[in-house]
């Protein structure tokens, strides 16, 4: 007899049997026991939890006779049974398996439902079993949903599917669903024990461990990688096997990769990476396993009391690189560890990649307590020198306030005595003044009088080294009203760099200071307007000056023969006797030379010279007149009827070009307002 897996040998033939589903088996147990059973079972799971084996079950229970051949629906099949012994062995009648990943088409579908008519020939219920049922296509779907949702009372439906997402919620809606879940490394480390002690196989517990975690939550990739490491143990489960044969990395270099992170010992960080290639360990398992060591350390200095209660022998490496490693550098290294894992791949060496990433671990490594406590200190002394040396400074000087004030002079300036009858009159806004005619002459600016601060000021004894330069302010003057038709004078304020603060003397009379008497203002007549810079409008040129088009207009080498082969090729194309590939190849090629039975072409890519093209091209020369024969070459093209036209197309271009550009009114649209023209916009008819 050939040998039989693990995987095949040890499948659960009772739930009793099965592991790591107990809310599946709890649930499909009570429903056989009060027989309350639904027509349609959908199972959901990723690979090897235990879909088929549960469908399986589920059908002996339905079908079950008992020992004496008397029983019924029951939760605990027999197993020794017709019917039982026959579903074991796949060759029930009542019970259809189809893989839906190999048979997915309607057809397939619509011959299963046929049989769905007919009653059971053995068994109490016919059970149709679908596996990766979202493989079928949607036609299958909608051809079975009728029967889904009403079928004959001896008929059950178990669909078994990896991607329940794909599936139609049409299917999903009239099916119960349950949802098998990975299993924990715990219960598959178990199992594994239990099945080895069966087959009476030394093993070490922990390479199950090792072989319990590459599982990741498949009883059967678990199985089968233990039937792996006995060929490869020669019949036993050693740690130092297993891991050879897994390819993970010693947790010894884990722990000593997360040891050196911890000090920040770079040179242990790189001879341990080099370690690890030359021992030809996966730099991906590597990165794994510190993710691993890092949650479990997470887990260690929130809940230190765990460390108790593990039997893991490797916990105790765990609790000391956790006391030995902050927590929140902790956090990060396992968040760096799960993103370097993704940039392997990018790498072109993955032990490269796996070198940059504990170097990027190395780098962002958080700095320490007493280094931060040391910079903040310091921090603080460079803050607090500053506030210490500017206090004497300010209680040095009793008269700082007004050495400060002494910066702007009009601020220490006494005011002006200002009648009660005008204070009220100045504060308001002045009515706006009406712009002045362009004609008017300006009257030239009054001689400015610089404002010096009063000699007895505590600001002129102690001046100020940041005083600002004085400001000169042209001195008040009458204005009289302004005859019709004159400018009115206008007051300018100027404030020269560099002068001494003193009174400047004028010359005329009119700009000598004048105190105005208020009584005989008049304040509706009388007024000063300031002189505003205005943006004068350009006069247009008398002539316009013409703009160059963008376009250029590229040059072709003309040919004795170029103008007659140009002609031909745009006749046969416009009578389309050419196209496609043909009136490719009559485009883009040379007439060089031509005889009474032999013309000679010559294009630029060997691509065009296709015999299928040079033939058709023979038989619409022939139906313009020319039965010839076709000989081609490849070489430079100066003068082709693509060329040709690519010139026609750019002059064109640029005559459109220059009918817009040279146009007045878009010129003075362009001179005036800054228009332009959106590049591409211009078509030629």
């Amino acid at each position: 007899m050939s040998y039989l897996v693990l995987a095949r040998k040890y499948r659960p033939k009772t739930f009793t049997e099965m592991v790591g589903q107990e809310h599946v088996v709890q649930a499909l147990t009570n429903a056989l026991t009060t027989q309350r059973l639904h027509h349609a079972y959908l199972f959901t799971g990723t690979r090897g939890v235990g879909k088929t084996t549960v469908s399986r079950v589920l059908a002996k229970s339905l079908n079950c006779q008992g020992v004496d051949g008397t029983g019924g629906i029951t939760a605990n099949p027999c197993g020794v049974c017709q019917a039982c012994t026959d579903i074991d062995a796949g060759r029930f009648v009542d019970y259809t398996e189809l893989d839906a990943a190999s048979n997915r088409g309607v057809d397939e579908v619509q011959s299963l439902l046929e049989q769905a008519v007919y009653k059971p020939v053995q068994g109490r219920f016919k059970v149709f079993m679908i596996d990766e049922v979202h493989m079928l296509t949607n036609t299958a779907f909608n051809a079975m949903l009728k029967t889904l949702e009403e079928p004959p009372e001896y008929l059950k439906f178990v669909l078994a599917t990896t991607d329940p997402q794909k599936v139609p919620v049409t299917v999903l809606s009239r099916c119960l669903q349950f949802n098998l879940r990975p299993m924990a490394p715990e219960t598959v480390l178990e199992h594994l024990g239990h099945v080895l002690g069966q087959e009476q196989i030394v093993s070490e517990p922990q390479a199950l461990r090792l072989l319990a975690r590459a599982a990741r939550g498949s009883m059967r990739d678990a199985l089968s990688l233990t039937d792996q490491a006995i060929a490869f143990g020669g019949g036993q489960l050693q740690e130092t096997s297993v891991r050879q044969m897994l390819g993970s990395a010693d947790r010894s270099h884990v722990f000593r990769l997360i040891e050196a992170l911890a000090h920040g010992d770079g040179k242990s960080v790189v001879e341990t990476s080099e370690a690890l290639r030359l021992n030809g360990l996966s730099a991906a398992a590597t990165l794994e396993d510190m993710s691993m060591v890092l949650q479990r350390m997470a887990v260690l200095q929130a809940v230190p009391s765990m460390a108790e209660a593990d039997a893991d022998p490797e916990t105790v490496d765990m609790a000391r690189l956790a006391d030995l490693m902050p927590a929140d550098e902790t956090q990060l290294l396992y968040s760096l560890c799960l993103h370097g894992r993704q940039e392997l791949g990018l790498a072109p060496d993955e032990y490269a990649a796996l070198t940059m990433v504990l170097l990027r671990l190395l780098a962002f490594k958080p700095k320490g307590a007493a280094t931060s406590t040391s910079a903040s200190a310091e921090k603080k002394t460079l803050i607090e020198a500053p506030r210490a040396s500017s206090a004497p400074a300010a209680t040095a000087h009793p008269a700082a306030t007004a050495a400060t004030a002494a910066i702007s002079p009009t601020l220490n300036h006494p005011p002006i005595a200002m009648p009660a009858a005008v204070a009220p009159r100045a504060a308001s806004s002045a009515p706006p003044t009406q712009p002045l005619p362009a004609t008017q002459p300006v009257a030239e600016p009054v001689a400015p009088v610089a404002i010096q601060p009063p000699k007895n000021s505590e600001a002129a004894q102690h001046p100020s080294p940041a005083a600002a330069p004085p400001v000169h302010v042209a001195a008040p003057t009458r204005v009289p009203p302004a005859p019709q038709g004159q400018a009115l004078p206008v007051r300018e304020m100027s404030a020269p760099a560099g002068q001494a603060p003193e009174f400047i003397p004028s010359d005329d009379e009119d700009d000598a200071p004048y105190a105005p008497e208020y009584d005989d203002f008049d304040h509706d007549s009388d007024a000063a307007v300031v002189a505003m810079p205005v943006r004068e409008q350009p006069v247009p040129s008398a002539q316009l000056e013409p703009l160059v088009p963008t376009t250029v207009v590229p040059q072709v080498e003309a040919t004795p023969e170029g103008e007659f082969w140009h002609g031909l090729v745009m006749q046969m194309s416009a009578a389309e006797t050419i196209n496609a590939l043909v009136r490719e190849l009559g485009l883009q090629s040379q007439l060089m030379a031509r005889d009474t039975d032999t013309w000679m072409l010559r294009v630029e890519r060997e691509s065009l010279n296709s015999a299928m093209s040079r033939e058709r091209l023979q038989a619409a020369l022939a139906t313009a007149g020319y039965p010839v024969r076709l000989t081609v070459e490849v070489g430079r093209v100066q003068d082709s009827p693509a060329k040709r036209n690519a010139v026609a197309a750019a002059q064109r271009q640029a005559g459109a070009e220059a009918i817009i550009l040279n146009d007045p009114y878009v010129q003075t649209l362009m001179r005036d307002f800054g228009a332009r023209i959106v590049p591409g916009s211009i078509k030629p008819v």
